[in-house]
């Protein structure tokens, strides 16, 4: 764990040491595929959740929706 702790501060002051630029460009590079994941995967997992916790089909239509 120790090794990782190390590369990670490695990394940090990598970017700490470019230019605000180069900094920008680097964590919006990184950021934005991670959330895009992040937000897909949230995606499917309430669609999962809701198909299999939501209405059934033997389930009376809601008020005045007739």
């Amino acid at each position: 764990m120790q090794g990782l702790a190390d590369w990670w501060n490695g990394v940090e002051l990598w970017v700490l040491g470019l230019p605000f630029p180069f900094q920008f460009a680097v964590v919006m590079a990184v950021l934005l595929p991670v959330c895009g994941l992040v937000a897909w995967l949230i995606d499917r997992i309430v669609d999962y959740a809701s198909a299999r916790f939501g209405p059934s089909s033997e389930d009376e239509p809601p008020l005045g929706s007739r």
